[in-house]
């Protein structure tokens, strides 16, 4: 978890715990959005089956910094990959209070309806899903307002879930892991014993065969404990740190290993740098990106 404590106690070791809402715009030159590829061929994946998969993580939807025109503008680089599935891991609402309007969830929700895919466009919640849906926080239940959004824009919410796809005829499945820190804030509340909503296990036990399993999960600290029956774990809520320099991330929420990058610990795991920015308007190293992971061995295509 990315705590405000953690953040500014990271960034006071670089001397910039103090930089105001006007040093995203000097940087803006780094933020430009990027693409960044993987291609990945996990041992549990059939080398002969090719699947291209777009990730969008970590929106943060808010003037300026995440305004409904940038919503727009990824939506059409992501569609333009052409990906076979589009997947969105989770923190649509706004990470940080500097912000002119905080968008409400149907807009930006609408402005994420336009992301197309053969095999279509799934969605997990994030922490700030939560947190910043007082209703849900009060009582701990219910919809959450991004969920409730995201399906009236007929982009369907995993929490705890599993989906079975087929590209070419040949199935995998997508599972979608509720979020691991849903109610970690809620004391402020009421007392209340659970912090997630997530359940690795239940999950997994409605995959039915023995078909490869792609899991969604927005914070990556599930991966010590993912079993080799997954082929892929794709995660986001890091931002990459949103200040790394050679590689090291000083604010790490799920540990360095698990801050950026493909990884491979049971199954491989690659953790978005995502879009937007929580707590403070500012990046350093790690431009805002979509994230295209291909699965399969190059020149081994299903079609």
């Amino acid at each position: 978890m990315i705590s405000r404590r953690h953040l500014l106690r990271g960034f006071s070791g670089l001397g910039v715990a103090g930089v105001s809402t006007a040093a995203y715009g000097v940087s803006e030159p780094e933020l430009q959005l990027q693409v960044t590829r993987y291609q990945i061929s996990p041992p549990q994946w059939p080398a002969d089956l090719n699947l291209k998969i777009a990730v969008v993580a970590d929106v943060h939807a808010c003037d300026p910094w995440m305004s409904l025109d940038r919503i727009q503008e990824i939506v059409e680089h992501t569609n333009a990959l052409q990906p076979d599935i589009t997947v969105l891991l989770g923190d649509y609402v706004a990470g940080h209070r500097h912000v002119t309007r905080f968008i409400p969830a149907d807009e930006w929700a609408s402005a994420l309806a336009g992301l197309k895919a053969p095999l279509g466009v799934h969605a997990i919640l994030g922490n700030h899903d939560y947190w910043d849906d007082r209703t849900v926080q009060r009582s701990g239940q219910g919809a959450t307002a991004a969920r409730r959004a995201l399906e009236a824009a007929g982009i369907p919410v995993y929490e705890n879930d599993v989906q079975r796809l087929s590209k070419g005829g040949r199935p995998f499945w997508l599972a979608g892991l509720g979020d691991q820190l849903a109610y970690a804030p809620a004391r402020r509340f009421r007392p209340i014993k659970r912090i997630g909503v997530d359940d690795l296990s239940a999950t997994l036990n409605k995959v039915t065969d023995d078909a490869p399993v792609i899991l969604l999960a927005h914070e990556p600290d599930v991966a010590h404990r993912v079993p080799s029956r997954v082929a892929l774990q794709l995660s986001g809520h890091t931002h990459g740190g949103q200040v790394r320099l050679m590689g090291w991330s000083p604010v790490a929420p799920s540990g360095q290993l698990l801050t950026y990058g493909h990884i491979r610990l049971n199954c491989d795991i690659v953790v978005s740098g995502g879009l937007g920015c929580s707590l403070l308007p500012f990046r350093i190293g790690v431009p805002p990106e979509i994230v295209q992971v291909t699965l399969g061995k190059p020149g081994l295509i299903v079609s």
